[in-house]
């Protein structure tokens, strides 16, 4: 069975009038669909973030051109690298005159069977994945937290936090930290007016996914799933629209799993 992916879903203001900043949103995945949703939602302002310089001055001139915002800013950043977290927030922050939801999508994925992992390789993926969203989660909490408006953090975690996979060892126990972090700093930030949740994709198409596993493994994957096939990063994207609106204002702490397979 392959059912087709539905028509995509118009907007409905759900964020008018925010403040928006993606990290990892240079690429064909669900950062930038993120922001092209949240321009969409009527987003007044948004900041991309990404590793890669040109890749970025791309996508911030593509979501221009396509969503007629002309709000939109780019900032190369490294979230493994705390100055680089610090002046991305500060940036963000001068841009919009303050930064109302975050959306830590910034994370790095491989394939390696956990016997044949180097201790570098493990790091690596903690290091971007897990402590990345930390650091952007930590550095926001104090500005929002000392702005005094409240505010919206929305992580992108992943259904392997739960499953079990092999050669995933390292992305599953990254992404289960995710959920873990989601969870604590929620309770942490509900003091002042800030929501923390997070979203959990089963499988979502897109570069980085095409090139770390075989199409053995995608072909296995979308076959698990109810619709015989992988999420489009827009139906992820929706997802994060929801949670960074108010239309999710009781939930925090939460972590929403966007898949259709369970177990």
């Amino acid at each position: 069975m392959n059912l087709k992916t539905p028509e995509y879903v118009p907007g409905h203001d759900l964020i008018k009038g925010k403040s928006v900043l993606v990290t990892a949103a240079a690429g064909a995945g669900i950062g930038f669909s993120a922001a092209t949703r949240a321009a969409e939602e009527g987003a007044r302002a948004i900041v991309l973030s990404d590793i890669h310089e040109g890749r970025l001055a791309a996508a911030v001139e593509k979501l221009q051109a396509e969503s007629g915002l002309s709000e939109v800013y780019g900032k190369v950043g490294n979230v493994a690298v705390e100055d680089d977290v610090r002046a991305l927030i500060e940036f963000a922050e001068e841009s919009m005159d303050g930064v109302d939801i975050l959306i830590n999508n910034a994370g790095l994925g491989t394939s390696k069977l956990l016997i044949d992992m180097e201790d570098e390789e493990w790091h690596r993926v903690i290091d971007v994945t897990l402590n990345g969203t930390m650091r952007m989660t930590r550095h926001m909490m104090k500005v929002m937290k000392a702005r005094g408006r409240g505010g919206v953090i929305v992580n992108n975690s992943s259904v392997l936090g739960w499953r079990a996979q092999k050669e995933q060892a390292h992305y599953a126990a990254a992404k289960a930290g995710v959920m873990a972090l989601t969870r604590c700093a929620a309770m942490e930030a509900a003091e002042f007016n800030v929501r923390i949740n997070a979203v959990a994709p089963s499988i979502v198409l897109h570069p980085m996914l095409r090139k770390s596993a075989s199409e053995e493994l995608l072909a296995e994957l979308e076959s698990k799933e109810a619709y015989g096939r992988a999420a489009e990063a827009w139906e992820v994207a929706n997802v994060m629209m929801f949670l960074a609106s108010d239309y999710s204002s009781y939930m925090t702490g939460e972590i929403v799993s966007v898949s259709s397979q369970r177990g």
